[in-house]
């Protein structure tokens, strides 16, 4: 056999859906898996938006702009004016989802054996993006016990070598939930200019808010145009995971013209995707608002849940829809998979996203999940009292003391 690329050999597994075989191999012998370990809303997206895809009369499906249809930029931008991002249709790239957009993005902007800076944990993806594109993640540790706050700027600082090309950070994050505020945002974006490198900011959960904490946008701050870029999706906020639709949205033009090439070799975006997308962006502003408080209402009821079984700690999610859970277990993957393999609970069992893959750092995570809370009240309690008894089984079978 031909000898396959160091580079595809060395990509990481996605925590994500590293154990989809086992699930499915669950659901065959008939037990009834409850996912815990995926952002895939269980929330209908607006019916504007699939009603625009049925009731197309497109006779094909023609390639569009490379940059995404001016109609939809031009929308995004008047969107963005309501959250006092103050920019127009010539600064957004529309992208095949954020991953296309963070993929492109590190293309553009990085060679070979450079690095970015990420406070950890992070995305488990961003860890597979940057590793595609042959560059190395630089991780700075956040702590579990502040919430996953934003590590000290002298930390971060210390990180930064002429390889470095940029610092990124997902707000609110995806897996912790913390929401970096107008300060740190602020911090961070003045030490890119002195430093003379990029900071990105993956905003796909900017609507998803919880008590009475504002969203500031990367590209608020007054001074850094040529530094800042942002990363967005519809996947999250409108319940279109499926559709892909992301975007690059950045006031540095000679980056937009740099991406714009990587944007011609693929073509353009998806057709009909991008009518649902565009027509996502008419939904009343109340769908928005019922979503948000779904969505709290579901972080309050299974943190108190979780909270509730002995030895088990949450982090405390200020924004998103994850939490970050800290386990009386020795190894959450082996544990995650017993679930699967080795436990139900009344033909029930849960799928969580071991958290040692949110991590670059060797040994970080060990005995932490992330949870999504993407399902209902219900089904959440329900998950709840499985984990509680799978906690309790895997322990009997596996150690003699937890972690």
């Amino acid at each position: 056999m031909p000898k396959l690329s160091k580079k595809g050999i060395d990509i990481p597994v996605s925590p994500i859906r590293k154990l989809v075989a086992f699930s499915e191999q669950a659901k065959a012998r008939g037990v009834k898996v409850l996912h815990l370990n995926i952002g895939q809303p269980d929330i209908e997206a607006p019916r504007v938006a699939i009603d625009a895809v049925k009731n197309s009369n497109l006779k094909l499906l023609p390639y569009g702009p490379s940059q995404g249809n001016f109609s939809y930029r031009k929308k995004l931008s008047k969107y963005y004016s309501k959250h006092k991002i103050n920019i127009n249709a010539k600064d957004i790239l529309i992208t095949t989802g954020a991953s296309e957009a963070l993929t492109f993005v590190l293309n553009s902007i990085c060679d070979a054996e450079d690095e970015i800076i990420i406070p950890e944990p992070f995305y488990a993806n961003y860890n597979g993006f940057a590793s595609a594109s042959g560059v190395k993640v630089v991780p700075v540790a956040s702590e579990f016990n502040n919430r996953f706050q934003l590590p000290s700027l002298e930390n971060i600082d210390s990180k930064i070598t002429p390889k470095t090309k940029a610092i990124l950070l997902c707000n609110p994050s995806n897996p912790t939930g913390y929401v970096y505020s107008k300060l740190e945002i602020n911090t961070l974006c003045e030490l890119s200019i002195r430093k003379n490198i990029f900071l990105i900011v993956d905003e796909v959960y900017r609507e998803f808010m919880h008590g009475d904490i504002e969203h500031y946008s990367v590209l608020r701050h007054p001074e850094g145009h040529q530094h800042t870029i942002m990363i967005d999706s519809v996947s999250k906020r409108y319940s279109l995971c499926g559709a892909r639709v992301g975007c690059i949205v950045s006031k540095n033009k000679l980056l937009i013209q740099n991406l714009l090439k990587f944007a011609q070799l693929r073509l353009s975006p998806p057709t009909y995707a991008l009518i649902a997308s565009e027509a996502a962006l008419d939904a009343p502003d109340s769908y928005l608002k019922k979503v948000i408080s779904e969505y709290s209402k579901r972080r309050n009821v299974l943190i108190k849940a979780l909270e509730e079984i002995p030895d088990v700690k949450v982090s405390h999610p200020m924004g998103a829809f994850y939490c970050m859970v800290k386990l009386p277990i020795d190894d959450a993957d082996n544990f995650s998979k017993f679930l699967l393999t080795s436990f139900e609970d009344k033909g029930q069992t849960v799928m969580l996203a071991p958290a040692k893959g949110f991590y670059s750092t060797p040994g970080y995570g060990k005995n932490e999940v992330r949870i999504a809370f993407v399902l209902n009240e219900k089904k959440l309690l329900r998950a709840a009292k499985i984990i509680r008894k799978g906690i309790k089984e895997y322990n009997k079978i596996y150690t003699s003391s937890v972690v």
